[in-house]
């Protein structure tokens, strides 16, 4: 796996505190590096309505999205949880999307504790509509 740059670890640990979780108070940032070297951030974004809410790691890969890049290099997600939060289901799905199998995906939090697997390892059998 890639050595994380300090750069995107500082990037994910200042947008944790724009996160809105007033539901849950759980805040989540996530930094996504597209192929090209772009990074694009997400946070978690909370909703009355629960099932509106919208997790970092999707707004961050809407972010790719929308800046034009297709190929994600590797993501970052940053939590306050020990230990570090991991992406749920869906997110596994959505960055398999735009990911290769081995594409790193590395969870830390503040306390400095990590977590490191490929999108592969999370996701062994991702959906893929044409393969």
């Amino acid at each position: 796996m890639p050595k994380l740059h300090s750069d995107i670890r500082i990037l994910a640990t200042e947008h944790l505190q724009n996160a809105y979780a007033p539901y849950s108070g759980f805040r989540v940032s996530a930094v996504v590096v597209a192929k090209s070297g772009r990074e694009y951030v997400g946070v978690n974004v909370e909703n009355a309505a629960y099932p509106l809410s919208r997790c970092a790691e999707q707004v961050a890969v809407g972010a790719m999205v929308t800046g034009g890049d297709r190929e994600i290099a590797m993501v970052l997600i940053h939590s306050t949880s020990s230990p570090p939060a991991t992406p749920c289901g869906a997110c596994r799905q959505v960055i398999s999307e735009f990911a290769t199998p081995d594409t790193p995906i590395i969870c830390s939090n503040d306390a400095g504790e990590e977590l490191r697997f490929t999108i592969g390892e999370l996701l062994p059998a991702a959906f893929k509509l044409n393969e």
